[in-house]
């Protein structure tokens, strides 16, 4: 069977979306992933579609199987996020989600840094849309920002190629690391997307804007999109297990003290996404098959929280914690398949979770990172907090808000199910998804040790939160703005640079006068000593001038004398 590049039928599936309407429309989004599916399991291993350009050669696609696991997973994704949106009669939400889906198989497939630049642009070109179509004034500065940073990626990204092709003569996406000339530009870049610390807050800022639907697709492409990249750049660089740890471990204290759900699972998704980065920072063939493993789990259990989420705020209007409540009474499907997601993300035994993270911790011990092991188990209860407890608790649970509005939409529910059921059957029955890693597995997750040490972990968390609950010690869910990192450039530099701006004016206005009032003195003097009415400007008789003349010319007679 003859196949072609991955990116170009969800390309044409954009197109198609963008001329037709309703139930055409409708077939076209759900059959676009499908048909790109079916066309990607046809791919045989290796290179094709070599463009020569100048001196190089650009190459659309390499499928090895590392960049297969995350194009099956983002085809899988872009299925689920399509029938979620069924409902949705907004042209630019499904052609910017289809592209955006598309762009990201292209950059995931890119066999060299030129081609992997122009997608990596594409994808925030086509998703910032996802953001806008939301239609608030809120969320036109919010996609302002986020573009602003992804363009921004995407230039670190171009400068370090072009050093890295200087100096090399190769534009080839193969192992890049920190020794290599720009390798520090493209890590850069990378670690924008991947929500770096202090690099991470166009995630949290940007997410939570986003339409219900928009979200499905954001929360599924950029950032496994980055780890990927790390995974083929930087395998095995040691800051990345510093830098992914720290990242399992800020975003819990924000996500405990969030009240904005949507904002909560996006600190939740970076935390998520630090398990990823860690392991590519081990760089062993158990480690990186934990990393993608785990990015293949995760895209299916967050997009399944944000579903949940979407629905509340679809019917609610609102994902406010402190004013939800009580919803399990009239939406009890999406309670469950909430439950579902939040057991998958806590790593519950039975759940896909359990079946991915581990390994990650696994390489962790193994390859001699005890501390960055403690790390992340703590990380690990730290999620049950604030997705396994906090979502599906203040969501559904909680106090009877009062509130009561109809079950999800039938598509949204449908979505829903398959997630769940995609969470549960990976949970179970795990070796579809070794199969597909990129190196042979040998690892069992179902051990004693395994099993026990997990339900430990996850009854002390349950036990914390009820005790802290009882004690009135837990923050309670209450309006307000956490301040992260974020502060920085959003409110202090814009004000330190208006007081420098203030201060700058006074300084030159006062430094205005003071000259006026220098060229003012001068010009009196001027005209005191060269005017009409000075001593110069006097007549004098005729003796006196002779007097004076002969005068200077004893003086220059004197001098010359001398």
């Amino acid at each position: 069977m003859t196949s072609v590049a991955p990116f170009l039928i969800l390309f044409v599936g954009g197109a198609l979306a963008a001329v037709t309407s309703g139930r055409l429309r409708q077939a076209v989004l759900l059959s676009t992933p499908v048909i790109g599916a079916i066309n990607l399991y046809n791919l045989p291993l290796g290179t094709s579609g070599a463009i020569e350009l100048f001196d190089y050669t650009l190459v659309l696609v390499r499928v090895d199987k590392l960049s297969l696991v995350f194009g099956y997973v983002f085809h899988l994704a872009a299925l689920l996020a399509a029938i979620y949106a069924l409902h949705v009669r907004d042209r630019v939400q499904h052609v910017g989600g289809t592209l955006y889906a598309g762009s990201s198989i292209g950059a995931l497939f890119a066999g060299d840094l030129i081609t992997l630049f122009i997608f990596w642009e594409l994808t925030a070109i086509t998703s910032v849309f996802l953001i806008l179509a939301r239609r608030t004034e809120r969320a036109q500065a919010t996609a302002i920002r986020y573009l602003a940073i992804q363009v921004l990626s995407g230039l670190f990204l171009v400068a370090g190629v072009l050093v890295w092709a200087s100096h090399t003569g190769s534009i080839a996406f193969d192992y890049i690391g920190l020794d290599a000339p720009g390798g520090w530009l493209i890590l850069i870049a990378f670690g924008m997307k991947s929500a770096f610390p202090l690099l991470h807050n166009w995630l949290t800022d940007a997410y939570p804007e986003a339409t219900p639907t928009g979200t499905i697709f954001l929360s599924a492409f950029t950032t496994k999109l980055a780890v990927y990249t790390l995974a083929r750049g930087y395998a095995g660089t040691e800051i990345l297990v510093y830098i992914g740890a720290t990242m399992t471990m800020f975003p819990i204290f924000y996500a405990v003290i969030e009240n904005d759900l949507r904002r909560v699972l996006s600190y939740s998704l970076i935390n998520q996404v630090g398990f990823m980065v860690t392991g590519v920072g081990i760089g062993t063939e158990m480690a990186i098959n934990g990393a993608a493993a785990h990015a293949f789990v995760h895209i299916v259990y967050k997009a399944l929280l944000f579903m949940s989420m979407g629905a509340v705020l679809d019917r609610v209007g609102t994902v406010d914690g402190s004013r939800l409540g009580g919803l399990y009474k009239c939406m009890p499907f999406t309670t469950v398949f909430c439950i579902i997601g939040a057991a998958s993300i806590s790593a519950f035994p039975l759940f896909s979770g359990f079946v991915a993270k581990s390994m990650v911790l696994t390489a962790a011990l193994q390859e001699g990172y005890p501390i960055v092991w403690l790390f992340l188990l703590f990380a690990s209860a730290g999620v049950f907090h604030h997705s396994g407890i906090k979502i599906p608790y203040f969501a559904f649970f909680a106090h009877d808000s009062g509130i009561r509005v109809k079950e999800a939409r039938p598509n949204m529910l449908v979505a829903m199910f398959l997630a769940s059921f995609i969470c549960i059957f990976v949970g179970v029955y795990p070796d579809p998804l070794y199969s597909i890693l990129p190196y042979p597995v040998e690892y069992q997750p179902y051990t004693a040790a395994h099993v026990l040490v997990q339900c430990q972990l996850l009854f002390f968390s349950a036990l914390a939160f009820v005790f802290l609950q009882l004690t009135k010690l837990y923050p309670p869910e209450l309006p307000g703005i956490n301040i992260d990192s974020e502060w920085i450039y959003r409110w202090l530099l814009p004000r330190a640079a208006r007081s420098l701006l203030d201060q700058a004016h006074i300084l030159g206005v006062r430094l205005e006068r003071g000259l006026r009032h220098g060229l003012d003195l001068w010009i009196q003097r001027v005209f005191h000593l060269h005017g009409p009415h000075s001593v110069l400007a006097r007549t004098w008789q005729t003796g006196s001038t002779v007097m004076m003349v002969a005068a200077l010319f004893a003086v220059v007679l004197l001098f010359s004398y001398l």
